[in-house]
């Protein structure tokens, strides 16, 4: 690669979900660099997601980006895909009678926002005839709730950012950064990048990234998710049931792909790496399932981890930083960033160029003060 190849406007660190959508968006402003740690974008957590699309999941700025995504799931730009991004899947979130004032104020917080329902006492059994009789008392269905084509809308994104110029380089894992002048300098493991911005979408390693371009701590902590499958039961199809997800996130499953997907939602802290499952997790897992359905695990038929990144309110961080001129937050997305990502990547894009608030995002009420690196240290 020449020297003129490694010079760019912007540098974008980190291919996954959020890097993808935010350098897709940029590089039709500018010339655009996008490195990616390993031989291939989406490898850590983009490529291990449960790919849900919930309106009524997470703190307020995510379920405003998740609103705010709608519109580009149901109707791509042209070009971004052959296959559909959505399928139908209804999402379920149960409470024992214990949980109930849990389940009360998410329904009453989201109840304006997105189609719910409540179900009480048998009702349950007639949506998901899996769960263990009398084990819940009460749930809340999100009508809207949708299945996302990850890989679909991920290589989507990165067709987008070629078509528009933009030039990914793999294999770049970044060992370096500093100032020079209006700029900086990216060294990496495919030699050195130059720009006068720099997009840090680097996900469990965002808060490396930070330390090594001098920026504020954000307290980001990646934490680990483990998931698994188990055989469908036999008695009748589930493709058509809901995900269905303990109120308090102690669990939930998933139909997929003539299997149950199936996790503990464990979140335990630990330091960015190739994460993989541990054998505790998956007891836990086994457990609370077979406590709360009606389903036998003999088998478990494969299992994984990924790495999910939170700051202190679990809302994302997006923004210049404070310290380091030209440096730009993109991290903390936790488990939203596949449902937010449309809407994520073009307000990122957006705050990076200086452009106003995207209407469409506004609409949703977004205030982008929720989302900046400020707000962090003005709470601490």
């Amino acid at each position: 690669m020449t020297e003129a190849e490694r010079a760019a406007e912007i540098v974008v660190i980190g291919a996954g979900i959020a890097g993808a959508s935010v350098a897709a968006e940029l590089a039709a402003h500018a010339p655009v660099v996008l490195l990616e740690r390993e031989s291939q974008p989406g490898y850590h957590s983009t490529g291990r997601s449960a790919a849900v699309f919930a309106p009524s999941y997470g703190p307020a700025p995510i379920r405003q980006m998740t609103r705010a995504s709608k519109h580009f799931f149901e109707s791509p730009p042209e070009g971004f895909t052959g296959t559909s991004l959505f399928s139908p899947r209804t999402i379920m979130m149960i409470a024992r009678e214990d949980q109930r004032a849990a389940l009360d104020a998410l329904t009453d917080e989201v109840a304006t926002q997105t189609e719910v329902r409540r179900l009480r006492g048998a009702e349950l059994l007639d949506h998901q005839p899996l769960l263990r009789a009398g084990y819940a008392s009460d749930a809340m269905l999100d009508m809207l709730g949708q299945d996302i084509d990850v890989h679909a809308l991920h290589q989507g994104f990165l067709r987008l950012f070629r078509a528009r110029g933009g030039r990914l380089v793999t294999g770049a894992e970044v060992t370096g950064m500093d100032r020079q002048g209006d700029g900086w300098g990216v060294s990496t493991t495919q030699g050195r990048f130059d720009a006068p911005v720099v997009v840090n979408a680097a996900g469990a390693w965002a808060g490396v990234i930070g330390e090594l371009a001098g920026a504020e701590a954000i307290g980001l902590t990646p934490k680990r998710r483990t998931a698994a499958t188990i055989a469908d039961t036999a008695a009748f199809d589930t493709a058509h049931l809901p995900i269905t997800i303990d109120v308090e996130e102690g669990f939930y499953l998933k139909p997929d792909a003539g299997r149950l997907l199936i996790s503990p939602a464990d979140e335990t802290p630990c330091a960015p790496h190739d994460v993989q499952p541990e054998e505790l997790d998956i007891a836990i897992c086994a457990d609370r399932i077979m406590t709360a359905f009606d389903v036998e695990i003999r088998r478990i038929e494969s299992k994984w981890a990924g790495l999910r990144s939170f700051v202190a309110d679990k809302a994302p961080v997006v923004g210049y930083s404070a310290t380091a001129p030209g440096f730009f937050w993109l991290a903390g997305q936790g488990g939203y960033g596949i449902q937010t990502s449309p809407a994520m990547g073009c307000y990122a894009a957006s705050a990076v160029l200086g452009h106003p608030l995207p209407q469409h995002i506004a609409d949703e009420g977004f205030d982008p003060a929720s989302v900046a690196p400020q707000r962090l240290r003005a709470a601490a």
